[in-house]
C-alpha cells in the first residue's frame, strides 16, 4: 500500500511516500517557475528511489502554497494541518512547531494527539524567513550555507532594527561602511530573524517541547539564537524540510484506510 504527500512550497517541492504506514522514500527539489512540472518531477524522483511508478500511488494529498496545482492529487489540505501531523509522527512530544521556510514562517501549537490548537503565520513579509537570509548572504558575499557558522563567531552582534528586508539591506550596507565585521553583521542578521519570529509567536505562546522545521532549521545560527531568545531547547527532525509532505502522506494513508 503506497501513498504520497506532496508539499509545493515557494522555494522547494517535497514528496514523502509511505509504504504500509512507514516512510519508504522522499525527495526535495527547488520549486522553480513551473509548479505543475515540478510536482510531477519531484514525485517521479521519489518513486524512482523505490522502483515504483506514480500509477502505483493509491492516494495522494497535496499541500503548500501551490497545492491546487497538483492535478493528480486526490485531496488538498493546508500546510498548517500537515506540518502538525508530520511533526507529531516524528516527535510526538512536540507541542510547539516553528516552521521557517523560504518565503513564510509559521508557529503552530499542537496537543498530545498532534491536532492544531492555535497558529499564526507570516506570509506577507520576507523578514523572518529564509529569503531574508538569502538576500543578506548576497549582500555580504557569502553562500547561504556559510551564514549559520559565521553567525556564531561574533561576540558583538550588530543591531539590525529594520523589519523590512529592503530597509534592513540598506542598514547592513551602512554598517558595513562603518567598518563593522562580517561576523558581527551576520550575527545581527540572525538575531533579527529570530526576534521577528519570536514577536510573531507571542500570541501563540511557547510550550515544551519546541520543534524547528523548514529549510532554515538547518542553520545552526538560527537554532542557537532562538534557544537563547526563548530560553528553551529546540529540537530539529533529521530532515526538517519534509514534515509538511510527511503529514500530507499520513493524511493520505488515513483517507485510504477509510475506503
Amino acid at each position: 500500500m503506497l501513498v504520497a504527500g506532496i508539499d509545493i512550497g515557494a522555494a522547494t517541492a517535497k514528496v514523502v511516500i509511505l509504504s504500509d504506514g512507514k516512510i519508504s522514500s522522499n525527495a526535495i527539489i527547488p520549486t522553480g517557475f513551473d509548479v505543475i512540472e515540478v510536482a510531477n518531477e519531484v514525485t517521479k524522483l521519489a518513486c524512482e528511489k523505490i522502483d515504483c511508478s506514480m500509477d502505483e500511488l493509491e492516494f495522494i494529498v497535496s499541500t503548500g502554497y501551490a497545492r491546487n496545482a497538483v492535478s493528480f492529487a486526490n485531496k488538498t489540505l493546508t500546510e498548517i494541518f500537515c506540518h502538525a501531523k508530520g511533526v507529531h509522527f516524528l516527535l510526538p512530544e512536540a507541542r510547539t512547531i516553528i516552521d521557517i521556510g523560504g518565503q513564510d514562517s509559521k508557529v503552530i501549537r499542537v496537543n498530545e494527539s498532534g491536532n492544531v490548537v492555535n497558529f499564526t503565520m507570516n506570509d506577507k513579509c520576507a523578514a523572518g524567513t529564509g529569503r531574508f537570509l538569502e538576500v543578506m548572504a548576497g549582500v555580504l558575499g557569502l553562500d547561504i550555507s556559510e551564514m549559520g557558522p559565521v553567525a556564531l563567531k561574533s561576540s558583538n552582534p550588530c543591531q539590525i532594527s529594520s523589519t523590512c528586508t529592503v530597509f534592513a539591506e540598506t542598514e547592513v550596507v551602512s554598517l558595513r561602511a562603518q567598518g563593522r565585521s562580517r561576523e558581527d553583521l551576520i550575527s545581527g542578521i540572525h538575531k533579527a530573524v529570530v526576534l521577528r519570529v519570536i514577536a510573531m509567536a507571542k500570541g501563540v505562546g511557547f510550550e515544551r517541547q519546541l520543534v524547528l522545521t523548514g529549510g532554515v532549521a538547518k542553520n545552526i545560527g538560527v537554532k542557537k539564537f532562538l534557544e537563547d531568545g526563548i530560553n528553551m531547547e529546540v529540537m530539529i527532525p533529521e530532515e526538517p524540510q519534509i514534515t509538511g509532505a510527511l503529514g500530507a502522506a499520513l493524511l493520505a494513508q488515513a483517507e485510504l484506510n477509510k475506503q
